[in-house]
């Protein structure tokens, strides 16, 4: 296994140029408009996959796929199509699935992205309306403009771009997977992958899911945190009680989690979890005034952590609290509160299962519940962490084709969020290589209100995967 970061220049080799580069940097220029075209019209659609949600968007967006990849005519088969969640009486959210069969010893490859998106949350954070694409500078503005109907966009605008150079006679095997909830914990994937696991069956997957190192440098992903996420309750009372009454006899449970919630933080606001581990790898430079630029710390505010910035967002675990179920200032009243329940995120470094932090943490909780409180831990959910083996034949193909695109050599990085579905794929395709790329660069804004594209990083993705395409698809050998 390779070091989590490693840029290319320390592996160079002689770079020759790709089979059909021309005509496949004419098609992709020629195809820009009407791919962004596309583009805007998959971010039109609201396509949330949470529950809250209307599933009739999200279907409507797989149904909008589903055309303009039957509109590339090189599929055999495509498909809108749903699996069953495991443990539930329900189906998960619509994915497309399109394949076609490898000739004259070609490998096959595996393209993944999704196009469900996160909630946009209040209009009013947003400069422009989150689901009315709007240009602004070289950026587009959107909800799911970069996260992840780029990355549909992105594989769409490269197979139309290898179906022009190459006047539709393609010998390389596809499959094409459009995930429809990946936003929403990917619940039915497991299902999906044991249902369909002949047609997903690859030599190569590539995965457009994740970020470039800036808007000039392209970016492998070689390592991704896991996540475990739950529901904690803590309860301290059968009823509400007069705070003035009561107040300094009996804890009420705020009291009790805001104490127990500092228990999981140093001074320096690591993790203080014994147990959570943390993964060992260099890390490329990145200072302070970088970090503040890109996630807008304010001035006077500290940064947390120990060790390399980079290590403390790839390889070392993290904790936040992302919900808190509590009277609201608006209806605050002097009571002491019989029950507080928050959500809490843990990113897991490489190397450590998800099942054991679970359990670390539990135990944690459990073991420092302050006055005897009453401690209940729900909805739990868990992914994998992930490393990225970089010595095959695919990885070296896919940084050819991404400095011939950017003119830049890509740079190896590992990524703060997690992809837990990746583990699957991994357990169902062990011998197949995994590539995880992506259209984003540090000032997207995934998940966030004005949320972006850089076009020109776009632009460019797009050309790294139409020149590895064209490279695999003149592979014999694998």
């Amino acid at each position: 296994m390779t070091d989590t970061v490693r840029t290319a220049s320390e592996n160079s080799r002689q770079n020759s140029a790709g089979p059909l580069e021309p005509e496949l940097r004419s098609a992709v220029e020629k195809e820009l408009p009407r791919t962004l075209a596309d583009l805007c019209a998959l971010v039109r659609i609201p396509s949330v996959s949470w529950a809250a949600f209307d599933r009739a968007e999200v279907r409507a967006s797989a149904e909008a796929v589903a055309a303009l990849v039957r509109d590339i005519g090189v599929f055999d088969s495509v498909t809108v199509t749903h699996a069953g969640i495991r443990g539930a009486d329900e189906s998960g959210q619509p994915a497309v699935l399109a394949t076609r069969a490898a000739r004259n010893g070609r490998p096959t490859v595996l393209l993944y992205a999704h196009h469900d998106v996160q909630p946009p949350g209040q209009d009013e954070d947003w400069d422009s309306p989150p689901f009315e694409p709007t240009v602004r500078g070289d950026r587009l503005y959107g909800r799911g403009a970069a996260d992840d109907k780029a990355g549909v966009m992105a594989h769409v605008a490269a197979l139309r771009s290898l179906a022009a150079a190459t006047d539709g006679d393609i010998d390389l095997g596809l499959a094409l997977f459009i995930e429809g909830e990946e936003e929403f914990g990917s619940r039915s994937f497991a299902t999906f992958l044991a249902e369909n696991r002949d047609a997903l069956r690859a030599d190569a997957i590539v995965v457009a899911d994740s970020n470039n190192w800036n808007v000039d440098t392209p970016a492998i992903t070689t390592g991704l945190r896991g996540n475990v996420t739950f529901r904690l309750t803590v309860s301290t009372l059968a009823h509400a009680s007069h705070s003035g009454m009561f107040g300094g006899a009996v804890p009420d449970a705020m009291l009790a989690t805001i104490l127990l919630l500092g228990t999981l933080y140093a001074p320096d606001g690591s993790v203080a979890i014994d147990g959570l581990t943390s993964h060992d790898a260099a890390t490329p430079p990145y200072d302070e005034d970088a970090l503040r630029q890109e996630t807008g710390l304010l001035d006077g505010v500290s940064p947390i952590g120990h060790g390399p910035i980079l290590s403390r967002i790839w390889s070392q675990p993290s904790l936040t609290v992302t919900g808190i179920d509590a009277p609201t200032v608006a209806n605050a009243s002097n009571t002491l509160t019989p029950a507080v329940s928050v959500q809490i995120s843990v990113r897991i470094a490489p190397g450590q299962s998800a099942q054991e932090a679970a359990g670390v943490i539990e135990a944690h909780l459990r073991s420092h519940a302050p006055f005897g409180a009453i401690i209940d831990i729900d909805d739990l959910d868990t992914g994998e962490p992930f490393l990225v083996d970089t010595g095959g034949w695919a990885v070296a193909e896919t940084r050819d084709a991404m400095t011939a695109a950017w003119g830049a050599e890509p740079v190896d990085i590992g990524v703060g969020g997690s992809i837990p579905f990746i583990a699957d794929l991994v357990r169902e395709f062990p011998e197949a290589q995994i590539l995880v790329t992506g259209v984003e660069d540090p000032d997207s804004r995934a998940h966030s209100p004005n949320e972006s594209l850089h076009l020109g990083v776009f632009k460019r993705a797009v050309l790294s995967e139409a020149f590895l395409l064209g490279r695999l698809n003149a592979r014999t050998g694998h």
